[in-house]
């Protein structure tokens, strides 16, 4: 009996030290992709792998991703495959005990998973793969280690027998394999932490092209122009640093000055090839446009008002000479994802332009650098391509990325309105507060903002200046507070005659709808 108690003591402590076994294996397999993925300038394993998750997920789990996690959907996707590695690791790690083929087939198929994800990126080649092959290698060469030295501690200990210690505390063998581990995760530390290093230097030495400073413009814009601004929780303009970011790229594309074009084909008379510095040379053009994101919540925070410079985008169609049968502007950034709109907004009038700079700065890496789209009045997911790199003028055959998961292909911006003051759910004093927002309707502009206190009847606001019918504008009313829990509504009405409606809908597939209400309580 004893010596079947030992023996099961035996195998528990196995058990145990091959699943830590593999999670260091794991986390030098992750490491070191990470590392070599810095080193050769690719997409590392795990980015690749998260792009790929973003692409072949449903569009209405993309949108609901958005909607809940707003400008960190990329950080909790990381997480979640992180989370999903650690598990793995351990598991394979532990069922190594028994079967060592177990951990090489698991860690290898995870390498090829990452390999082949690498390989499907439109912007990466068979270097890509490099990362996740010698990553796996890695860490199979590391489990096999530690399980031999694991398994090693456990037979070299004094037979089992009534008076012996159980076979795990043979001081120096034990000392052993805990060195090894710890050596291991330093090891793995290190990698990683070189990997982070090497990344940051990619990504400065990108963001020293984008701070080359931008060519002066004929006529300056003022940054905020006088009575635009009614309160000062919403800033009319707003900061780069603050300016909301949703795309699908987990990395930055890797566009350098020196390589990088804008090419404008398909059904023209004339295609064209812009360098950086043709575009610089071009009429630059500043103009105050409002961005919204297609995901965003009834009174959520996926919108920005901007200084946008650049060139206007009918200009270089124009120049290319758009031919009749063209149905729309085909756009494809550095990292292949793809949007398209009618021809007729971008040679309607409006401002529709090819953006170099952002509130007086060059554009900022996360909002697009080299260069990007904004076109007033059409949700982004048809018309904002970042990193832009070629406008193909094709027919509706040509579907863009959104379009693809079910999103609609017309994709005008809905009036909305939002209430920023006071705050959702806060306590405020009984007395007179100003309740305050902003709406927006780009391409027909603000006509009218209204509140509505306890279902009670709706008070026209007092609007900010009308910058443009292209920017948001703030709105605000006097409310004397009277103590209790009290609830605020707000509708705005765009200069078609439109109101908002109340009626709620998800933001999938053309954008939401419904008043912003908030609740809160005066004491």
């Amino acid at each position: 009996m004893p010596h079947v108690v030992t023996d099961t003591f035996a195998h528990v402590m196995l058990t145990r030290r091959a699943a830590l076994s593999g999670l260091l294996a794991g986390a030098v397999a992750v490491a070191s992709g990470v590392v070599i993925a810095a080193a050769i300038d690719v997409v590392s394993p795990v980015d690749a792998v998260g792009s790929e998750v973003i692409d072949r997920s449903p569009g209405s789990v993309k949108a609901w991703a958005i909607e809940q996690f707003g400008t960190s959907d990329k950080t909790v996707l990381r997480l979640g495959i992180y989370t999903i590695l650690v598990i793995a690791a351990f598991t394979l790690g532990a069922l190594s005990a028994r079967r060592r083929t177990i951990g090489t087939t698991g860690i290898a198929a995870f390498g090829a998973v990452g390999a082949l994800a690498a390989l499907n990126r439109p912007d990466q080649g068979l270097l890509a793969t490099i990362p996740s092959v010698l990553g796996a290698l890695a860490g199979i060469a590391v489990l096999h280690w530690l399980l031999r030295l694991a398994t090693q501690t456990l037979h070299s200990a004094p037979a089992a027998d009534d008076t012996a210690p159980p076979p795990d505390v043979a001081p120096f063998d034990r000392r052993r394999f805990l060195i090894a581990s710890g050596a291991t995760a330093a090891a793995a530390y290190t990698l990683g932490a070189s990997g982070i290093a090497l990344t940051k230097v990619r990504l400065n030495n990108l963001r020293r092209q984008a701070s080359r400073p931008l060519p002066p413009l004929d006529r300056p814009v003022a940054g905020t122009p006088t009575g635009a601004q009614l309160f000062d929780e919403t800033p009319f303009l707003t900061p780069n640093s603050r300016f909301y970011r949703i795309d699908t790229a987990l990395s930055f594309p890797r566009a350098t000055l020196d390589e990088w074009t804008l090419t404008i084909d398909g059904m023209v008379d004339r295609p064209l090839t812009f360098t950086y510095d043709d575009l610089l040379a071009r009429e630059q053009v500043e103009r105050t446009i409002t961005l919204c994101c297609v995901s965003n919540a009834i009174g959520g925070p996926l919108v920005g008002n901007a200084r946008w410079q650049g060139v206007m985008l009918r200009d270089l169609l124009e120049e290319a000479g758009v031919r009749p049968s063209a149905e729309q502007v085909f756009s494809t950034s550095a990292d292949g994802w793809t949007s398209g709109f009618p021809v007729a907004a971008a040679l309607d009038g409006r401002d529709a332009m090819v953006v170099l700079g952002m509130n007086g700065e060059t554009l900022p890496i996360e909002h697009g650098f080299p260069a990007r789209l904004v076109v007033p009045g059409l949700y982004g997911y048809v018309s904002a391509t970042k990193w832009l790199e070629r406008i193909t003028l094709t027919t509706w055959d040509d579907a863009g990325y959104w379009l693809q998961y079910g999103w609609a292909k017309d994709a005008p911006v809905k009036t909305q309105s939002r209430i920023d003051v006071p705050r959702p759910s806060s306590t405020i004093e009984a007395g007179r507060h100003a309740v305050a927002g902003i709406a927006w309707a780009q391409h027909r502009g603000i006509e009218r903002v209204e509140v509505s206190i306890d279902d009670g009847p709706w008070l026209e606001a007092t609007l900010a200046v009308d910058v443009s019918d292209d920017t948001w504008r703030q709105w605000m009313i006097e409310w004397d507070a009277t103590p209790g829990e009290h609830t605020i509504a707000v509708r705005a009405t765009d200069k078609d005659g439109e109101t908002q409606t109340a009626d709620r809908a998800d933001s999938y597939p053309d954008g939401a709808t419904g008043h912003h209400t908030i609740q809160l309580t005066v004491e």
